[in-house]
């Protein structure tokens, strides 16, 4: 998995058990996701339809650093699949701890909104990544 984002949680984006507000992890989940969907596909038409389950492991507090990596899964006709993790970044000793992980997909679109095919290119470099 490739290294998409960081993030330091911040008090402002504690919810009231004193932990990480899992609505603001789903976010910058989907965001790391749509930077890589949209850098992998060449193309900024691309739109979440899915995100799969989220399972929180671990909480994270305020002060804490966080990492998102994710990786390209699948790429179909109009779609790109993409595995997501979250972990948090231990400053002192570099380990990290796994606190979510998660699958989404995207699908690319047109300008009236409707799915469009990812450029044929893209598919034949992710195969043949797959054969490698």
């Amino acid at each position: 998995m490739d290294l998409l984002s960081k993030k330091i949680v911040m008090a402002k984006d504690i919810g009231v058990h004193g932990n990480l507000f899992g609505g603001i992890l789903m976010a910058w989940l989907d965001e790391a996701a749509a930077a890589l969907a949209t850098e992998y596909c060449r193309t900024p038409n691309m739109l979440t339809v899915r995100i799969g389950e989220l399972v929180f492991k671990k909480p994270l507090k305020a002060g804490h650093h966080l990492r998102i990596y994710g990786e390209v899964t699948n790429v179909g006709n109009t779609s790109v699949s993409i595995s997501l993790e979250a972990r948090r970044y231990n400053l002192y000793s570099g380990d990290e701890v796994v606190v979510c992980n998660t699958n989404s997909t995207f699908v690319r679109i047109d300008d009236d909104g409707q799915s469009t095919a990812i450029d044929d290119s893209i598919r034949a470099n992710f195969m043949s990544r797959l054969k490698k």
